[in-house]
């Protein structure tokens, strides 16, 4: 069994992976704010 050093993976993939992610949870976030928002304003 190989040993592992710490930092040697290349994890260049989970950084994009989780970038995405981070990038449509905050576009997601925005719109359903944006959705609350005109429901408060259109719906009183």
């Amino acid at each position: 069994m190989a040993e592992h050093k710490h930092g040697e993976m290349d994890i260049s993939v989970q950084e994009k992976t989780f970038a995405g992610f981070i990038n449509f949870t905050i576009k997601t976030v925005a719109v359903i704010i944006v959705a609350v928002l005109l429901l408060a304003m259109f719906n009183a």
